[in-house]
Parts: C-alpha cells; structure tokens; sequence
C-alpha cells in the first residue's frame, strides 16, 4: 500500500496533486501491484490513469477534484454517441488495464466546467467522469460522485465489471449515471443513482461502424438500486445498439422519479443488430411522467451518417420479460408500439402488475405476447390495446392503430459516393 502523501500530494483543494497521485499508481504498479491510499483532504487534479493490478482507495472524508482546464485531460480514442471518436479522456480512467479499481468511502467531483457537448470552443469530446476502455476486472465500490452535463461512470469494451454501493448524483443535460457501452459480465448492485439523463445507459455503438465491429454488450445484472431521472428514463436500453444488446436483467430496483419512462428500451431503422433477453422483476414504480415501460425501435436517437440498409438495418427484437411490480400513480403502465411489423418483437411477457395507472397496456407489431394478473386501478380508457399482436392474455383488448414505420435505410447504389 502506498500513500499519495508520501510522494507530494498537498490535498489543499489549490495546488495541483496530479503528479504525485500518478506517481504512486505508477509505483504500485511496476512494483506489482497493490493499493494506493488517498487520505482525507481535498486532492485537485487532472486527469489520472489507473495501472493494471492498481485499486485507488478514497479514504472516509477524501474528495478528488477535477481540474477546470481541459488542457490537463490527455486526448486518445473514446466513445461518443456511439462512435469511435478522439475525446478527452475521464477525470479517473484506464486503457488496457486489467485487475482494476476504485474504493470508498470517499468522493470524486468533477468540476462543471468541464461538462457539456463538443463545440467550436472546446471540440472533442468533453471528459467523463470514470471511464475504462479495454480493461477487464474493474471494481468500483463504496464511494459517491458529483457531476453535471457529463457522464459519471462509463465502461467501454470492459468484461468483469463490478459496480456496487456507489451513490451517484449527476445534473444536466448528458448527465447519465452509469453507461454500460459494449461491455460483457457486468454487475451493478446497491447504488443511489440520481441524475439529469439516464440513471443507467446500456449501449453497444451505432451505424455500419458499431454493426462491423459487433462489440455486443451482454450479461449485465442490476439489482437493489434506488433510481431518479429528471430529464430522459432511470434505465435507458439503447439507443446505440448496432453491436447487439443481451442478457440483461433488472431484479428488486425502486423507480423514485422518471422525466419518461422508468424503462425505456429505444433504437430505431438502421441500427440493425438485435436486443434479446430482457427481464426485470421485482420493482417498485412512482413518480414518472409518462409511465413504466416504452419500447420504440423505429426512431429514438440520432440516424448514423453511414447507416445499416435494407431489412438487416431493422433491429431484431426477442424474449422481453417484465414480472411482480408495483406501479403508483402511473400516467401509463406499457407502451409497446414502436415495432417494425417487418420483424415483430418475439416474446414480450407482462405479469403481476398491482397499483393504480391513468393508462393501461398498448402493443404493437408482437407474437407470443403474454399478458396475465395485471391488477390496476384508475384506469380511463381499454386494460390493454393491440395492433397486429398474438399471445395470450388478449380476448377483451381493444384495436388501436398501426405505429407509422420508417422506410428501411436505401442501399447506396454502386456509383454513388459516401461522403465521409
């Protein structure tokens, strides 16, 4: 265990600690590996890089302060929108580095100025928060984060990700909690997230570029957190999935506030790719302002320049599970329509929903849909409505109308030139 103290960090809030927390992550590293200490005190720094074998530990009244100046957060290959861009890298980050991690019960602030979208001021992508790429074992336990208009926590092409008991607060516009992007065996267990975009983002990339690389985000598990959103959805699926999204599942989670949807899954034509296997059971719903559930994957986020055409640009859909949850005071327990009826989602099953909600269920474009023990009230209008849907569950629904879908994504002629 080495201790930044010892090689020069002051902790004033004022001078720069930059180089003497990188230094002893260095030490460690080279030396084999171990912990590296930050006591209490107030650490302004840049950026700085975690080393393979290295957990930095935030000792209980230990804050690390982002710089205000871009120039201190080096520049390399990072995810944006869903693209392989150069960006500024996090406040605390790691390439390449396995067997990694961040300890409490300390805090990490980044500094507002820093937050916000590329412009012609500052053009690269702005810093996050926490950010690996390419790592794989990364905890991050037991300590708390402060942000805005940026994201706090973001693992990108990681395996063996561990994340629990971190308390979370972010405000603004990109203000995600939690992006999980094209990462594999992940864990989020215990966190208090509350922010200005989504609580928890699950990506894999977008376009032609993220469909070639099918960097798949898959296996990821969150289970007893407490989440707030007050600008987009607590648990955001998508909307860059042109690497595929699977095996995702949501167990014993409170819903506290939602701008839309507690659960919104969102792609749209010319992602291609697929989002299979998703369940969430066992939840607690309140305080959103359209309702629980929305699926939409004809339009939600930002078309690629180069998008995946025809038939295989329209994501596949399969094996959607949502059972045991309790809704209060919802303007609307599900609405599924945004299906492409070129490829219906196949399996979508809603059980053991108890509360009271303005609007009932809406379905779309689905084969082998259950609906069973849906038990609400306050409703104004039919339990459930349906467009083109088969399953179980469905003799008393009502016929609404068919979703306007898209026109798949043209394929480029032979003699036509992509402009880049």
């Amino acid at each position: 265990m080495l201790n930044v103290r010892a090689f020069g960090a002051k902790a004033d809030g004022t001078a720069k600690d930059t180089a003497a927390i990188q230094e002893a992550l260095d030490r460690c590293w080279v030396f084999g590996g171990g912990e590296v200490l930050v006591p209490a005190g107030n650490y302004l720094t840049g950026a700085i890089a975690l080393r393979p074998n290295t957990f930095l530990r935030l000792e209980q009244g230990a804050s690390i302060l982002g710089s205000p100046d871009f120039a201190d957060y080096p520049v390399a290959q990072v995810r944006w929108e869903g693209k392989w861009i150069q960006g500024r890298v996090g406040l605390i980050y790691a390439l390449g580095a396995d067997h990694i991690g961040i300890g409490g019960p300390g805090k990490i602030v980044g500094n507002p100025a820093l937050g916000g979208r590329p412009n012609a001021q500052n053009p690269l992508r702005h810093p996050a928060l926490i950010e690996m790429i390419g790592c794989n074992g990364v905890r991050l336990e037991d300590f708390s984060t402060e942000y805005r208009l940026m994201w706090s926590i973001h693992p990108t092409n990681c395996e063996n990700v561990d994340i629990r008991n971190l308390t979370i607060r972010s405000t603004g516009g990109n203000g995600d909690g939690i992006d999980i992007d094209s990462c594999k065996q992940v864990r989020i267990d215990g966190c208090d997230i509350s922010t200005g975009d989504d609580c928890i983002a699950i990506k894999s990339g977008r376009g032609a570029e993220a469909y070639a690389l099918l960097q798949t985000t898959e296996d990821v598990t969150i289970t007893n957190c407490t989440m707030a959103d007050s600008i987009f959805a607590c648990i955001g699926i998508g909307s860059e999935t042109s690497g595929g999204i699977r095996g995702v599942r949501i167990e014993h989670c409170k819903f506290t506030a939602a701008r839309t949807y507690a659960i919104y899954i969102k792609t749209r034509v010319g992602r291609g790719a697929f989002i299979e296997d998703i369940s969430a059971d066992d939840l607690d719903v309140s305080s959103t302002t359209q309702g629980f559930l929305r699926i939409n994957a004809l339009s939600s986020g930002i078309q690629d320049e180069i998008p995946v055409p025809g038939e295989e640009g329209i994501p596949t859909l399969k094996n959607f599970k949502f059972s045991n949850v309790r809704v209060k005071d919802c303007p609307q327990l599900a609405d599924a329509t945004g299906i492409d009826p070129l490829k219906p989602l196949d399996g979508f099953s809603l059980t053991n929903v108890t509360g009271n909600c303005a609007k009932g269920i809406s379905l779309a474009n689905i084969r082998n849909a259950e609906i069973r023990d849906i038990k609400v009230t306050g409703l104004t209008g039919p339990l459930i409505g349906v467009n083109n849907v088969t399953g179980s569950g469905l003799d008393d629904a009502a016929q609404i109308g068919a979703p306007k879908v898209p026109e798949p994504i043209r394929r480029p002629q032979v003699n036509e030139t992509i402009v880049h």
